[in-house]
C-alpha cells in the first residue's frame, strides 16, 4: 500500500464524522381494475405511526442496495420482486427522517397482476392505492418524503412509456392490444384512439409478437401478443399534450 494511503488511514478517525444511514424505499406500480396503483403499507413504529408509506427499511451491513430493496419488499408485504426492480434515485435532505441522518436508495418496480399484500415487520396494513386517490384522500398524506418519490417513479413511469417497451411489464402474456392500450391509458390518464393505438404499435418492429391464437371479447376475436426483445421503440409512441 502506498505511503499516502498510510498516511490516509492512520489520520483518519470515523468519531470526526456524524452517523449517516443508508436505507432502500420501493416503488411497486401495478394496474388494477383500470388504475395505476401504487402499493402502500401502514407504519407499525414510529416515526410517523400510522402513515401510509412505501415500503422500505434500512441496509444490513452484508447485503447490497438490489439485495435490501428485495428484502424488504418480502419482509413488510410478502410479495417477491418482478424482473423489472430499476433504481430510481437518491434522496438524502438531511431532515427528511427524524431519527438521525438517511441516504435513501429508491427503486421502482412494475409487476402485473400482483396478489394481495399482507402486513409484516413494522408494518401494520399494506394496500393497493390508485395514484389517482392519493391527492384527494387526506389519509393517503404519506410519511417522510415519499411523496416526492412516488412522483418522481410515476412520471419515470409515463415518460418511459414513450421511447421503451416498458408498458408490457405491467401485463400478464399474452396479451391483446386492447390489453396494452389500456395499460398506457391507465398510466397516462388520458384515453387513446383504439385503431391509432393499434396502428403504431404493429408498426414498430419488435415491440410485440404475434401468438397465432386468439381470445373470444364479447364482440368478436382479439388477436394474441407476447413482449418483444426490444428495450428502444422507433417511432417513439408520444403521449397526448394534456396528459396530468
Amino acid at each position: 500500500m502506498p505511503d499516502d494511503e498510510h498516511d490516509f488511514l492512520d489520520s483518519y478517525d470515523p468519531r470526526g464524522f456524524p452517523p449517516v444511514a443508508v436505507a432502500v424505499d420501493l416503488v411497486i406500480l401495478t394496474v388494477r381494475q383500470g388504475d395505476l396503483c401504487v402499493l402502500l403499507v401502514r407504519r407499525g413504529a414510529p416515526p410517523q405511526r400510522g402513515r401510509w408509506a412505501l415500503p422500505g427499511g434500512f441496509i444490513r451491513p452484508d447485503e447490497t442496495l438490489d439485495q435490501a430493496a428485495r428484502r424488504e419488499l418480502a419482509e413488510e408485504t410478502g410479495l417477491q420482486a418482478g424482473s423489472h426492480l430499476e433504481q430510481l434515485a437518491s434522496y438524502g435532505d438531511p431532515d427528511r427522517d427524524p431519527r438521525m441522518r438517511v441516504v435513501s436508495v429508491a427503486y421502482l418496480a412494475m409487476i402485473p397482476d400482483l396478489p394481495q399484500p399482507t402486513a409484516g415487520t413494522d408494518a401494520s396494513d399494506a394496500r393497493y392505492w390508485p395514484i389517482t386517490d392519493l391527492d384527494r384522500d387526506d389519509e393517503a398524506a404519506l410519511a417522510f418524503d415519499h411523496d416526492r418519490i412516488l412522483t418522481d417513479a410515476v412520471e419515470r413511469v409515463r415518460a418511459k412509456l414513450e421511447y421503451t417497451g416498458l408498458a408490457t411489464a405491467f401485463l400478464d402474456e399474452p396479451f391483446t392490444i386492447a390489453d396494452l392500450r389500456r395499460t398506457y391509458e391507465a398510466i397516462w390518464g388520458v384515453p387513446l384512439h383504439p385503431a391509432n393505438f393499434r396502428r403504431k404499435v404493429l408498426s414498430t418492429p419488435g415491440y410485440v409478437v404475434p401468438t397465432h391464437e386468439k381470445v373470444a371479447t364479447g364482440r368478436g376475436w382479439a388477436e394474441l401478443y407476447t413482449r418483444g426483445a426490444i428495450t428502444q421503440l422507433h417511432p417513439p409512441i408520444l403521449r397526448p399534450r394534456d396528459t396530468a
